[in-house]
């Protein structure tokens, strides 16, 4: 009979000036799935240190002086340091070494004067894995949504949003929920007009972009309906009629998803070659370094990694 190996997470800390440090402390004592998986904290040593997380099992990066940072302050110096922190759990999932990498906050202006070329964490990850297309998935208890378009402007979204991207996100949300255990998961997508459009009297999008989408997405055998008055669909979803929103830009899926689940939803990036989930919530500068961070948003990111590469 065959051993099961424990899976090996990487989780990076993050910004060392915000409180990704404090919420990986935090969270690993109170991990109910621990002694399923190997926890590798990734970070610089003098941080790790700090934080009591300076473990056998720990991957330590570059250093950066303590005494270079103050909490709660942008710094370049933190910028690298949680960029070496991503880019070294990224080179060793790549290379097998581990099986999943759970990311903490970066902030993305301490990333841009570090050297950060693209507009934020998950670009720079799929920029190191070979620039994938990916997507962000929100995976909350009761609610998922999966975004056409992210970090670019509403009117650069609305133009992003085009019939072929749509289409895709629904392949790659509807294969994302097939992996954690979902045989057919029912797809909503929502409009990107108020009431999706209302048959074109508030703007031709939907009909033009967004329905396209569904019916080609249809036509091989995936379970989704559409386009729906984004006001209510994910009101449907929360009280069971979908699995999964496709959101046509940022802040319309972010908010219901942080509105009502915002400590246990879990950023995951899908279409990546390696399993990659966040927490979803950003370095909280106003609290870094008091002791008061939430750790419950990177215990549900850990859990998740844990389950998706015991899955896979």
């Amino acid at each position: 009979m065959t051993a099961v190996t424990p899976p090996r997470i990487g989780i990076s800390l993050g910004d060392p000036a915000g409180i990704g440090p404090e919420v990986v402390a935090r969270a690993l004592p109170t991990l109910s799935s621990a002694g399923t998986a190997v926890l590798r904290p990734i970070g610089s040593p003098s941080v790790l240190q700090e934080w009591g997380l300076d473990l056998p099992e720990a991957v330590p990066t570059r250093d950066i002086d303590r005494k270079a940072f103050r909490y709660g302050k942008v710094s370049a110096d933190c910028g690298r340091a949680a960029l070496d922190a991503v880019e070294t759990g990224v080179r060793l999932c790549l290379a097998g070494e581990l099986d999943a990498l759970v990311t903490g906050p970066i902030h993305k202006r301490a990333a841009q004067l570090a050297g950060m070329k693209v507009p934020g964490h998950t670009e720079f990850i799929a920029g190191l894995c070979g620039n994938p297309e990916v997507r962000m998935l929100l995976v909350g208890e009761r609610l998922r949504t999966i975004h056409a378009t992210t970090h670019i402007s509403l009117h650069d979204a609305i133009h992003q949003a085009t019939t072929r991207r749509i289409w895709r996100t629904i392949q790659l949300g509807h294969e994302a929920l097939r992996a954690m255990g979902m045989e057919r998961p029912r797809i909503a997508v929502a409009g990107i007009n108020p009431h999706a459009g209302e048959d074109g009297l508030f703007g031709l999008e939907d009909m033009a972009q967004v329905a396209p989408a569904i019916e080609q997405a249809r036509g091989q055998h995936i379970d989704a309906c559409g386009p729906l008055p984004p006001d209510t669909v994910f009101l449907r979803a929360w009280r069971g009629g979908f699995d999964l929103v496709v959101a046509m830009y940022h802040d319309q899926g972010h908010i219901p998803m942080k509105l009502v689940e915002f400590e246990k939803t879990v950023n995951v990036t899908v279409g990546l070659p390696i399993i990659r989930t966040s927490v979803d919530h950003g370095t909280a500068f106003d609290i870094a370094g008091q002791n008061r961070a939430d750790p419950r948003n990177m215990v549900a990111a850990i859990e998740m990694a844990i389950r998706m590469a015991a899955g896979r």
